[in-house]
């Protein structure tokens, strides 16, 4: 079954590697997934190669992967589209380690 997954994300620009794994918990208590990207945050070339990462983390195409908020900030929302449950149980994988040195 195909839907859509929404994802919160916590972006980090400028990485040294490109990485999609672990747990960022803020302040409230809210947990998100940390993704690495190397592209720096400027017009949208972050967000860009953060979509490209999700995208190969959780076996998806590109296009099934899109931001939907947080634009302009480290802390993002990204809809995948795919089977929930399948990208729900790659998503407790990622959160436990990391996927990535591409």
């Amino acid at each position: 079954m195909s839907g859509r997954f929404l994802l919160r994300v916590r972006v980090s620009p400028s990485a040294s590697r490109v990485a999609v794994g672990g747990k960022w918990e803020g302040p409230s208590g809210e947990a998100r997934l940390i993704v690495r990207v190397g592209a720096p945050p400027e017009k949208g070339k972050a967000n860009k190669a953060a979509a490209e990462a999700l995208a190969e983390a959780f076996g998806l195409p590109k296009s099934a992967v899109r931001v939907t908020a947080g634009e302009t900030d480290r802390l993002k929302t990204f809809a995948l589209d795919g089977d929930p449950e399948a990208l729900a149980a790659r998503l407790a994988v990622l959160l436990e380690g990391e996927h990535g040195d591409r």
